[in-house]
């Protein structure tokens, strides 16, 4: 009887070369195994939505902001590979501790957290955070910029890439080093930067003192829904790069199901898709979702290996694998100005009801 394997490639060892470019790296590794052949997938996927005009949204959950890869999201920011961005706010919010020059520092993991609490320092596993220099300062910032702000904030329901949007504005004018900032970045070239929750960080905190101090902001989900929707329905193909899982994969990944099961307008979800996670499986958590199962609920339009990628891995690592090839593989592309368009596109999905 005939192999079943007769036409697959062959795997033929292949040494590696001095002065490699990153492109090559990944191609090589592409033809060996595991998961280093869904690298080379997702490299190649994510330069077809680039070269094929993609609406490109990048989910960032964890912590990767924190610690220093806000640098790469502005380079691929700046070439026109990003167009929509979902973040944690704690990101957000960390982030802007390098265009403020507020410290952030490498260190080893493992202390004694104990002594840590009593000397003011905190820490993100390897980050290490000062309570009163950076964090405390960091609050007096957000503050600040809601006050020297208000007049732009208040007297409406916000999305929160409505908020996000004029504190990029307000910190490329204020800050020492702006050019560290993606949210900075972001605002800049008119990518709106949703988060995936209005509560879960230190930003929505300090609102709860600026609001008692008769500096209120009021922020809407429902207007984050509406138009994030709204994004997904006016462009003609959308795909998604989720580094990590949580809230911001969901958030992006429920644009589809919005249009379609709650507001009843024909839509069969989004057209591509790469997941960077470690999550397993077997354990049915929100941030193991895979492809298959969300294109059952209508996330994406069809459960093809070709335009939906899962790479099994820590994102701090292969992150930097994918912008590398992309920033060296593709051309520039010109922002589509996602935040000047988002009127005509609500517009749009609200006479499709």
């Amino acid at each position: 009887m005939k192999s079943f394997f007769k036409n697959a490639p062959d795997i033929i060892p292949q040494k590696m070369n001095k002065g490699m470019t990153v492109p090559e790296l990944i191609e090589l590794m592409g033809r060996t195994c595991f998961e280093a052949r869904n690298v080379r997938r997702a490299a190649q996927l994510y330069t077809r939505m680039i070269a094929q005009g993609d609406t490109i949204w990048m989910g960032i959950a964890g912590a990767g902001i924190a610690g220093g890869m806000g640098g790469m999201v502005i380079s691929l920011l700046e070439a026109g590979f990003i167009d929509v961005i979902c973040s944690t706010g704690a990101q957000v919010y960390h982030d802007l501790h390098f265009a403020f020059e507020l410290p952030v520092k490498s260190i080893h993991p493992h202390h004694d957290d104990n002594v840590l609490r009593r000397h003011g320092d905190t820490r993100i596993y390897d980050i290490g955070i000062r309570e009163k220099e950076t964090l405390e300062a960091q609050d007096a910032i957000i503050r600040r910029f809601i006050k020297e702000r208000h007049s732009l904030l208040r007297g409406k329901a916000l999305s929160s890439w409505e908020f996000n949007y004029q504190l990029g504005l307000w910190a490329g004018e204020t800050a020492p080093h702006p050019e560290l900032s993606f949210v900075v970045t972001a605002a800049r070239l008119g990518v709106p930067i949703f988060w995936d929750s209005l509560s879960n960080h230190s930003i929505a905190m300090n609102l709860v003192r600026t609001d008692a101090q008769g500096f209120p902001v009021q922020l809407s989900a429902q207007r984050d829904i509406m138009h994030s929707a709204a994004i997904a329905f006016a462009s003609s193909q959308t795909g998604f790069l989720e580094l990590g899982g949580g809230g911001p994969k969901n958030f992006i990944q429920q644009t589809g199901p919005t249009i379609s099961q709650i507001l009843g307008v024909n839509f069969e979800g989004a057209d591509r898709g790469i997941q960077i996670g470690t999550a397993v499986e077997r354990e049915g958590s929100l941030s193991s979702c895979t492809f298959g199962e969300a294109v059952t609920w209508g996330k994406y339009h069809h459960a093809d290996e070709a335009n939906l990628v899962q790479v099994w891995g820590e994102y701090s690592i292969i992150f930097p694998l994918l912008a590398a090839y992309a920033l060296d593989s593709c051309k520039e592309r010109e922002p589509k100005q996602v935040c000047m368009q988002m009127d005509a596109w609500v517009h749009k999905l609200e006479a499709a009801l």
